[in-house]
């Protein structure tokens, strides 16, 4: 299994959001823990584009699933 080229930096690049370490996990602990229920593109905080570029992530098994996985994770757990 390869490894995914993309990292946490990478994806909040991507989603247009403050990227550096301590921005991350300000992120995460002001939005967690979402509800096990709530699908990670659907929480209230994501833009329409964000939530789509996530959702679809996810659905195509791209390459930022493997990161996209990660940060559902850091958010339903609350760290």
């Amino acid at each position: 299994m390869e490894r995914s080229p993309y990292d946490m930096s990478s994806l909040f690049a991507q989603l247009g959001v403050a990227n550096d370490e301590q921005s991350i996990a300000r992120f995460v602990k002001s939005h967690a823990p979402l509800e096990g229920a709530v699908q990670l593109h659907e929480a209230a905080f994501w833009t329409a584009a964000q939530a789509g570029f996530l959702r679809e992530a996810t659905l195509d098994d791209a390459e930022w699933v493997v990161i996209v996985d990660t940060l559902n994770s850091a958010l339903h757990r609350g760290h």
